[in-house]
């Protein structure tokens, strides 16, 4: 019996280890079915950015996988096998939270929880109302024909009221929040409603996702504080925005063939050869508008070193970025994960490091006083 199970458990790993190896190159099944042709993303069908990086990915898409049958259409289409949108709705909101902390002190962990488990509900609503409206492009495009509106394994009415149980869960966690937060986040709403119809009308569709996506920039603040501060969250919202501008835009690029035959636009599409211009003069807006938040909020040495980290990252992002081949701008896209990483840990780092240049101060103060 101890032999049978240890040629069960070898037979398990092997299984483990050829769907990791799939995985690894953008391969396996559930990737495959959920986003297409391995390296390509889905710019113009969702509310979010696609599919997560690929470590991140392959552990959601295996729980999704291991679900019960009739529950993982509902995952799927609330793109919980693809985390990276989640990833860049709630990144921003991290870098407001943990500027409005205390000097010296850690962002405020029960906040971070929240509008973690926020940005999971809003992204898969997002998504959802996203399918909804283009349910009729996806059948027409093999890469998104197998998605569950369009596939037919979730009726319209279906995911209509999946909507609203995943609004109403969200708007559970907004109500944790104080009611100043709660009204501003209620009027971002409209934004994540209206983004799905902008590539049918303008060539700036990652505009409006960027101002979508990036509204945590601004309710992170007030959650903590009570309010918004326009010197901090104003240039914090325009970087972020500039931000999005600069992933969803490389993002883009792997849809454009599929856009330009159906009929819809990107930034991809109006940008063209100019891309590494036009991705160059968002990149400085965004690190001027970041460090213009530094000032603001009076932020040290760490902050600005990971600004500087920042501008080093995306200067090789598109430096090195191929246009015409999807693999190479998904990796550049998945990367930028590590960007808002990156800005959140300069930020806590330099909160942290305030503590210690008051100290320093007051020990000045003293020393003077005493002599």
């Amino acid at each position: 019996m101890l032999g049978a199970g240890g040629a069960g458990l070898a037979r398990g790993l092997r299984a483990v280890t050829q769907a990791w190896l799939r995985g690894s190159r953008g391969r396996s099944v559930v990737l495959a079915r959920a986003a297409g042709p391995p390296g390509t993303g889905d710019s113009r069908r969702r509310a979010g950015p696609g599919p997560g990086g690929r470590g991140l990915s392959l552990s959601a898409a295996a729980v999704v996988e291991a679900a019960p049958r009739p529950v993982q259409p509902y995952l799927r289409l609330m793109r919980l096998d693809k985390p990276i949108g989640t990833w860049l709705l709630y990144l921003p909101c991290t870098w407001s939270i943990g500027l409005a902390a205390e000097p010296g002190c850690f962002p405020d962990w029960y906040m971070l929880s929240l509008f973690g488990t926020g940005a999971v509900l809003m992204r898969g609503a997002g998504c959802t109302i996203n399918d909804m409206w283009d349910r009729d492009y996806d059948k027409k495009v093999t890469r998104t024909a197998n998605r569950p509106i369009a596939a037919g394994d979730i009726s319209t009415f279906r995911s209509f009221v999946f909507l609203g149980g995943q609004l109403t869960l969200a708007l559970g966690v907004l109500l944790c929040l104080n009611y100043y937060s709660v009204a501003l986040g209620a009027a971002s709403l409209l934004l994540v409603i209206t983004y799905p119809l902008m590539k049918r009308v303008t060539y700036w569709p990652q505009l409006a996702l960027g101002l979508a996506f990036n509204w945590g920039a601004l309710l992170g603040w007030s959650a903590v504080k009570g309010s918004c501060d326009p010197s901090v969250c104003l240039p914090l919202y325009f970087s972020g925005i500039m931000w999005t501008l600069i992933y969803d835009t490389i993002y883009a690029h792997q849809d454009k063939k599929d856009d330009a035959l159906i009929g819809l636009k990107s930034t991809a599409l109006w940008f063209r050869e100019d891309t590494k211009q036009w991705l160059s003069g968002f990149s400085v807006a965004m690190v001027g508008a970041l460090s213009l938040v530094g000032v603001s909020s009076e932020q040290t040495a760490p902050y600005y070193a990971a600004l500087a980290a920042v501008g080093a990252h995306l200067a090789r992002q598109i430096y090195t970025l191929d246009i015409h081949r999807p693999e190479d701008c998904w990796d550049k896209f998945t990367s930028n994960r590590t960007v808002g990483l990156i800005i959140f840990l300069g930020i806590v780092l330099g909160n942290l490091w305030k503590q210690k240049k008051t100290d320093e101060t007051k020990k000045k103060i003293d020393y003077v006083i005493e002599n």
